[in-house]
């Protein structure tokens, strides 16, 4: 891993689709590899789509920047939209159904560590 300072355009990012997700993307813009503590991805979701419910084995700390979701953590909902923050613990079940229109767009930072995603339920 190098130990240096990282400045580079989003856009230079190529985003890849989430399979079990549904219009989903998700672009690394710092991964693993590059910084010591913490990766930093950017999420896309059309309007409509969503990601089944699951499970990590490490937190997430995110970001709206654009759009609104419908987003389940644990046994609640919530409804999310651009300027909010969402933390979900490690292990805790969740999902993501984006805004009809508008689509859902967030910053997530994840800790560098080993992650395993159980899909819980296969529908958006």
């Amino acid at each position: 891993m190098k130990n240096e300072v990282i400045v580079k355009s989003s856009a230079a990012v190529r985003a890849m689709p989430i399979g079990a997700g549904k219009g989903t993307s998700c672009s690394v813009l710092i991964g693993p590899g590059e910084a010591p503590n913490f990766a930093l991805r950017k999420f896309v979701m059309e309007p409509g789509g969503g990601m089944p419910r699951h499970t990590n084995k490490v937190e997430h700390e995110q970001y709206i920047l654009k759009g609104g979701a419908e987003v389940g953590i644990g046994g609640e909902t919530y409804q999310v939209k651009e300027g909010d923050v969402v933390f979900i613990p490690e292990g805790v079940p969740h999902w993501y159904k984006a805004d009809g229109e508008a689509g859902f767009e967030f910053l997530c930072i994840v800790p560098n560590k080993p992650d395993t995603i159980e899909i819980l339920d296969t529908g958006c």
